[in-house]
């Protein structure tokens, strides 16, 4: 049986480029809901087995509305998994966060119309607790780590998870900025909600790339702009993350690790053997 690894890492395959990652494997996971983005890069990261999963695919081929998140988050729980970094790009919607800075949100907004965003369904009904959809001690050791790498950290705030693959009209732009969102992105969402059904901690490291289009220097936000933003943010990300995975302690001491304890409804002997097998990694210690 493979080891299992309790950390992983979500994000551009830049984020692989590190030297410090040795003993580097890859790993392919086949899930009851799909292939994943594709196969896994385990290596070890200062000390601890980390899993990294380039979120749109080799080559980047894959829209955020195509990406299997259910595959992607649980594989990582098949891995053993405990821990999600996840680092993303995205547009700031205020002034003070400019291109280049970092921003930990512990917030989302949900502006997308055709995802799947849970694992249930179809024979099991359950209704995690979302009032606060990000680890808050995932997120104080990453934003430490942002900082500790020299970048310019922002904790909190709000990240605003669009369909996309279309950037904002002006419109929209404005309307988030009113509404005093923080940042726009286009998959972290999905993302946290599985997540936290899979009892596993999630931060995201939300890179920001652009002002999106409110910002009258950036009313035409281009793919060539945020590409040549996302090069110097790579070294960046790649520095917080290895301290950020230095810095986490082995033991959780947040309540990610018990979500479901109280959220699965349906009775047991109601439920379909076939969806309890299937299901078995996340609610196997809650129903047999």
């Amino acid at each position: 049986m493979a080891e299992t690894v309790q950390i992983g890492v979500i994000g551009g395959s830049g984020l692989y480029d590190m030297a410090e990652l040795t003993d580097r494997e890859e790993r392919t996971v086949k899930t009851p809901f799909g292939d994943p983005s594709g196969p896994f890069l385990v290596g070890t990261l200062r000390g601890r087995r980390v899993a990294f999963l380039a979120r749109h695919g080799a080559g980047h081929r894959l829209l955020p509305s195509e990406l299997n998140f259910r595959a992607n988050i649980f594989a990582f729980k098949l891995l053993g998994v405990e821990r999600i970094i996840s680092a993303s790009a995205v547009g700031s919607l205020k002034q003070e966060y400019p291109p280049l800075d970092i921003v930990v949100p512990d917030q989302f907004f949900d502006r997308t119309q055709s995802r799947i965003g849970t694992f249930f369904g179809s024979g099991l009904a359950a209704h995690v607790s979302f009032a606060h959809p990000i680890c808050p001690e995932l997120a104080r050791v990453g934003a430490d780590a942002v900082q500790a790498a020299g970048a310019n950290v922002h904790r909190g705030g709000t990240y605003v998870c669009m369909e996309g693959p279309q950037f904002s009209t002006l419109a929209e732009s404005k309307l988030y900025r009113s509404w005093g969102m923080d940042v726009i992105g286009m998959t972290n969402l999905q993302e946290a909600k599985l997540a936290r059904e899979a009892e596993i901690c999630y931060v995201t490291l939300a890179l920001v790339t652009d002002y999106d289009c409110w910002h009258p220097d950036h009313d035409s936000v281009t793919v060539d702009m945020i590409v040549q933003t996302l090069v110097q943010n790579a070294q960046t990300a790649q520095r917080a993350i290895a301290e950020a995975i230095a810095r986490l302690p082995v033991a959780r001491s947040c309540e990610c690790g018990s979500a479901l304890k109280f959220a699965l409804i349906t009775r047991p002997d109601a439920i379909p053997a076939q969806l309890k097998t299937d299901l078995a990694p996340i609610i196997g210690k809650y129903i047999s």
